[in-house]
C-alpha cells in the first residue's frame, strides 16, 4: 500500500495549482523565462551545494535561527491565554523577507542574471532584495507606490543606501497593487537579464510554492522551538496576511498538526469597499498578476481600491495557497481593523520592549483578542518584521498613550 505523500510535497501540482487555484496565467514573452525559473528551481531544491550555500547564509549573514520569545508581561496585563512570538524582526534587515530574498537573487546567480527587480509595499522586501543584490553583486530595481515611499521614507534611504534605484509607481491609488503593476512592466520589456523577484507568495506559478519553501525556514525553526520550550504544540498560530509569506512560513510547518491556524486580514477602516484589504472575507474568485486567487473587484469585476495602516498588507488579493487552505477549512480568517493594529503596535513596545511592524501588529491585536476568549490557550504569533519604519508615521496620527 502506497503512503500518501506529506501536504508540502503534494502541493501545488505540477501545473502550480492548490486545487483551482495558482496557475500561471501570464503572456506568451514570459512563458520560457518562468518555466526556466521552474526547471531551476526543481533542480536547484535538491542540490547539496544551494543548500548548503543557503543554510551558511542563514546562519552567517542573516542571523538565523530567530528566538521565540515567551510575553509574559503582555499575557498577565491580558489574563487570557499566553502569547508567545516568533522573532521574525531579528531576522537581518528586520524581517521575514530576507529569508526568500537571499535565495532568490542565489537561484538569479545560478541562472546568470544580472539584475533583480521587484516591487514592495512597507518596503521590507525591497530593502532585503537591495540587500540581497549588494551580497551577491547584482543591479537591483524596486518599484513602489508613491504614498508608501512617503509613508516609509526610513526604508526608500536603506534601499538607496544600499544600491538600489526606486522607481515610484503614480497609477491608481500608488500602493502595493500598483507597484506589482510597474514592476511587471519593467520586467517584460527585458526578461532575459533581468529576475522578477516576486515578494510574496502571489504570482504567477512557480513562486507561490518557492517563496513558501523558501519561507519555510520560519514555520521548521518555530515548531521546534516551541516544542523544547513546552513539551508541546501551540494550540493557535497566527500571522498577518496581504500575500501572505510570513503567514504561509510560519503555518507550512504545522499544517498536518491538530493546531488551529489564524490567517489575520487587514480590516482597515470600515467594511465598506476601498476601507479595507479583507480579500478572504470579502473578495470572490478572479484571476490578477498572474494567478488565480480570491480578491477584491469593483462593480466591473477589476481589482477594487484597498486600504490599510500597514503597507505591506494593503493588497487586493492573497497568495493561492491561503485562498485553497482557507477553502478546504485548514485556516481560519482572523480580523483587524487599524486602531487595534495601532493599540497593539503600542502595547508590544510598552509591555515587552518590542517596537512590532504594522504589519505584525495586526496578527499581534488578533492574538492579543483570542487570548481573552481563549485563557487556557498557547498563542504562537509570527511577529514578521520591526516597527522602525512606521515609527514617524505613527506618532504623528497617533499620539502615544500612557502605559
Amino acid at each position: 500500500m502506497q503512503k500518501q505523500k506529506p501536504y508540502l510535497e503534494s502541493m501545488p501540482d505540477i501545473n502550480g495549482f492548490f486545487g483551482k487555484f495558482g496557475g500561471a496565467f501570464i503572456p506568451p514573452q514570459l512563458e520560457q523565462p518562468f518555466s526556466q525559473i521552474n526547471e531551476a528551481y526543481n533542480k536547484l531544491s535538491k542540490s547539496f551545494e544551494f543548500l548548503h550555500e543557503l543554510r551558511k547564509i542563514r546562519k552567517h549573514y542573516q542571523g538565523r535561527p530567530t528566538p521565540v520569545y515567551y510575553c509574559k508581561n503582555l499575557s498577565d496585563m491580558i489574563g487570557g491565554g499566553q502569547i508567545y512570538l516568533k522573532r521574525e524582526d531579528l531576522n537581518h534587515t528586520g524581517a521575514h523577507k530576507l529569508n526568500h530574498c537571499m535565495a532568490e537573487a542565489l537561484l538569479a546567480k545560478y541562472l546568470g542574471k544580472k539584475k533583480l527587480i521587484a516591487e514592495t509595499g512597507a518596503g521590507q522586501h525591497g530593502v532585503a532584495l537591495a540587500t540581497a543584490a549588494a551580497y551577491f553583486g547584482l543591479e537591483c530595481e524596486i518599484h513602489m507606490g508613491e504614498v508608501d515611499i512617503k509613508k516609509e521614507y526610513p526604508n526608500v534611504v536603506r534601499m538607496k543606501i544600499l544600491g538600489a534605484k526606486v522607481v515610484p509607481a503614480t497609477h491608481g491609488l500608488k500602493t502595493l497593487k500598483e507597484a506589482v503593476d510597474s514592476a511587471f512592466e519593467a520586467y517584460l520589456k527585458d526578461p532575459v537579464t533581468q529576475m522578477f523577484a516576486i515578494g510574496s507568495v502571489v504570482g504567477p506559478h512557480p513562486f507561490p510554492k518557492m517563496v513558501r519553501d523558501f519561507q519555510s525556514v520560519v514555520g521548521i525553526e518555530a515548531k521546534e522551538q516551541f516544542f523544547e520550550m513546552t513539551g508541546k504544540l501551540p494550540d493557535m498560530v497566527c500571522a498577518c496576511i496581504g500575500g501572505g509569506s510570513n503567514a504561509m512560513g510560519i503555518f507550512s510547518a504545522f499544517i498536518e498538526d491538530a493546531v488551529k491556524l489564524y490567517a489575520v486580514e487587514p480590516a482597515g477602516k470600515g467594511d465598506k469597499l476601498g476601507e479595507h484589504s479583507a480579500s478572504l472575507t470579502y473578495g470572490s474568485e478572479g484571476i490578477m498578476h498572474g494567478f488565480n486567487s480570491i480578491m477584491l473587484k469593483d462593480s466591473d469585476g477589476n481589482p477594487a481600491p484597498v486600504h490599510s495602516i500597514g503597507s505591506g498588507i494593503d493588497y487586493p488579493s492573497v497568495g493561492p495557497e491561503h485562498a485553497y487552505l482557507n477553502n478546504i477549512g485548514r485556516t481560519n480568517v482572523g480580523l483587524c481593523n487599524d486602531d487595534e493594529a495601532v493599540e497593539a503596535f503600542y502595547k508590544l513596545s510598552q509591555y515587552e520592549g518590542i517596537i512590532p511592524a504594522l504589519e505584525s501588529a495586526h496578527a499581534l491585536a488578533f492574538a492579543m483578542k483570542y487570548a481573552k476568549e481563549n485563557k487556557t490557550e498557547s498563542i504562537l504569533v509570527n511577529l514578521s518584521g520591526r516597527g522602525d519604519k512606521d515609527i514617524d508615521y505613527v506618532i504623528e496620527n497617533y499620539p502615544i498613550p500612557h502605559k
